[in-house]
């Protein structure tokens, strides 16, 4: 008798009851960025575009006399522009064509239900992509080195730029997934990539393009990280401000505009 006495007070008390609720933020956020992130590397044709074209085309403007990049090694301008274009090929060509879909198939109106706020899956999927920009960085690095680029300047300008470049298109790529059918963003975010690939000063020098062209080209978010990575990698600037600041006002705009009319359904 009062080993069941015991019991049942035990249970009472609440020692051996299930305590049912959400887990907390922090981990429901880490739970939510691994989901996301291993369902990026597991989809083909973004691991495609995310890690295969930028490393091909590194390897081939680099080895082969297709451009002119002006005096010096050919990988030591390259190589700063092609980090550019990974990040903007998965914070917003990729980020937007998966978060289009995840809005047309009714995902993110589910998890917009769940414990997980809204916010904390926004900041998921945004820990997502820094993941696999790491990645990115590494794997283009290693290539880099291996063809002889001879990276200079900071490591602190060159996160500075990474993170603003990445908030730049994760806000720009949210904003088209958030407002456009999924089918037009697929088209309009690879026409951009494409576009932005050829007069965004990734591979081929601005200073090829007329004059007016170039002053509208310069204020673009691809020109200003390309530009400010090959300022400081290339030519050693401790900090290329005027590139900063063009991709800290496309983060402001594009993160405001995203959040202001981002459709969940």
């Amino acid at each position: 008798m009062s080993t069941t006495a015991d019991t049942a007070s035990t249970v009472g008390t609440g020692t051996y009851a299930p305590a049912p609720g959400a887990a907390p933020l922090t981990r429901m956020i880490a739970a939510q960025t691994a989901f996301e992130t291993k369902l990026l590397l597991r989809n083909g044709e973004q691991l495609l575009l995310t890690a295969i074209i930028p490393s091909l085309l590194l390897v081939l403007f680099s080895t082969v006399d297709i451009v002119d990049t002006g005096s010096g090694s050919s990988v030591d301008f390259l190589a700063p522009g092609i980090l550019a274009l990974a990040v903007m090929s998965t914070a917003f060509t990729g980020q937007a064509i998966a978060t289009g879909f995840d809005r047309r198939y009714g995902v993110l109106k589910r998890l917009g239900a769940s414990p997980l706020p809204r916010w904390g899956l926004m900041t998921a999927k945004t820990l997502c992509v820094l993941v696999t920009e790491v990645l990115q960085v590494a794997l283009l690095a290693v290539i880099a080195l291996l063809l002889g680029w001879s990276p200079h300047g900071g490591a602190g300008a060159v996160i500075l730029l990474l993170v603003l470049g990445t908030a730049a298109f994760s806000g720009l790529g949210l904003l088209m997934a958030g407002t456009l059918k999924a089918e037009v963003t697929l088209a309009a975010a690879n026409l951009v990539f494409i576009l932005l690939l050829v007069a965004g000063g990734v591979v081929v020098p601005l200073g090829k393009f007329p004059d007016g062209a170039r002053e509208v080209l310069q204020l673009l978010p691809i020109s200003a990280l390309s530009d400010g990575l090959r300022d400081v990698l290339q030519h050693g600037a401790s900090m290329p401000w005027g590139d900063v600041g063009i991709l800290g006002v496309w983060t402001v705009l594009g993160l405001g505009a995203a959040g202001a009319f981002f459709r969940w359904e």
